[in-house]
């Protein structure tokens, strides 16, 4: 009693203390918040480096979470729950390191093991790692097969993949074990749906390709038919090559044959050449006007129109505002093209249909585009353009 007595009169001498002088350590209005966030347990959020001079508390508890001396169960349970509170603080980086090293301690509690890789698949899951959290919901499965948020989890994962196969497997096994489970039921029936789209989206895209497909076979068959000579696009020149012939012959064989490639305008427009219903060819064709560097285009050239048909209605009632001189009206107009293996150009009859011109020997679509030069006859820019050039006149 008197060892309880000295205690009671001590703690009144202490408190009697306070009645004259003032508590040097106590806190104040203006510090009490920053005192408390020292405490552990009043703590919002640990700092990043834990220096044990100004934080010895918390030093002290990470001490015995890191303590390498207890089991691994004890380890691994300790760094599941630092994980936790860095996940609850959506930290999201420190909850992985967390999660793995409790991992790496190789316990042997399968269920813990499982909460771990369930737990770093959450975290991945909102990092956006979907395949690292798929990876991580299949080893807690492989663990601990009945885990359904394990399970829950993977087919989360393979939704946002856009793999609704899968994750209605990933449904189906959850539901097995779980048949109540409201969240797999809501991600099956989301799965199903998906799924049905997805295949609705390929089946018509199939179906599309396959109709382009035949499309484009009509339209070589077509022009091919009709003996059209298609150059494709000129390729770089391979490098290493001994043979100074190499870039003739490949010039040759895509003229000899007809390619899809020879088929892409360069044009701003993207128009190509297609087969209408009547099986007739339109053609995209190109006007040079090399006097003032003008140029015309006509997406859809009818091959049996004549080239006098177009220029009547470019030159017939208004003149461009480029011809300053008035002088490109239809009947004062000439019309070449360009052999573009001999370099000869050749005069184009304007009553001539655009096919028969195709047709010619020495004529060739270059980019999917034909291509025609315009000039003013007996002009001087004419006979300019066309001095030292072999020109002859189709018959």
């Amino acid at each position: 009693m008197a060892q309880a007595d000295d205690s009671d009169d001590g703690m009144d001498e202490f408190m009697e203390k306070f009645k004259t002088q003032k508590y040097k350590n106590a806190f104040t209005e203006s510090n009490w918040e920053e005192e408390f966030d020292k405490v552990p347990m009043f703590m919002k959020s640990a700092p990043e480096q834990i220096d044990p001079m100004k934080h010895p508390e918390l030093a002290c508890i990470q001490s015995i979470i890191h303590d390498d001396d207890r089991p691994p169960e004890e380890q691994a349970k300790s760094l599941k729950d630092e994980g936790n509170e860095y996940f609850k603080e959506k930290n999201y980086q420190k909850a992985i390191v967390a999660y793995t090293a409790g991992l790496k301690k190789n316990c042997s509690d399968s269920d813990l093991n499982a909460i771990l890789y369930t737990n770093r698949a959450a975290t991945h899951f909102h990092l956006g790692n979907m395949r690292s959290a798929l990876n991580d919901a299949t080893a807690a499965k492989k663990l601990k097969p009945d885990h359904v948020k394990a399970i829950i989890r993977g087919a989360q994962c393979c939704m946002e993949l856009r793999n609704y196969t899968v994750a209605l497997q990933w449904c189906d096994e959850g539901l097995r074990i779980l048949p109540t489970e409201k969240k797999l039921q809501e991600l099956r029936a989301t799965a199903d749906k998906q799924k049905r789209a997805a295949d609705r989206d390929a089946r018509k895209a199939k179906a599309k390709e396959k109709k382009e497909r035949n499309e484009r076979g009509a339209l070589l068959a077509a022009i091919k038919e009709r003996g059209v000579r298609l150059l494709k696009p000129e390729q770089p020149q391979r490098q290493g090559s001994d043979s100074e012939d190499d870039g003739a012959d490949v010039s040759a064989a895509a003229i000899a044959e007809l390619h899809l490639d020879g088929l892409s305008t360069q044009e701003a427009t993207g128009a190509q050449v297609y087969l209408d219903e009547q099986g007739v060819l339109h053609w995209p064709v190109l006007f040079l006007y090399p006097e003032y560097r003008q140029t015309d285009f006509i997406s859809a050239f009818c091959e049996n129109s004549s080239f006098i048909d177009h220029l009547v209605v470019m030159f017939g009632e208004e003149l461009p505002p480029w011809d300053t001189d008035r002088k490109y009206y239809p009947q004062n107009l000439l019309l070449f093209f360009e052999d573009h293996e001999k370099g000869h150009v050749y005069e184009v009859d304007l009553e001539k249909s655009l096919l028969s011109i195709l047709q010619h020997p020495g004529c060739s679509v270059k980019a999917g585009t034909p291509s025609f030069i315009v000039l003013v006859k007996e002009s001087p820019f004419c006979k300019q353009f066309l001095s030292g050039k072999k020109v002859q006149r189709l018959k």
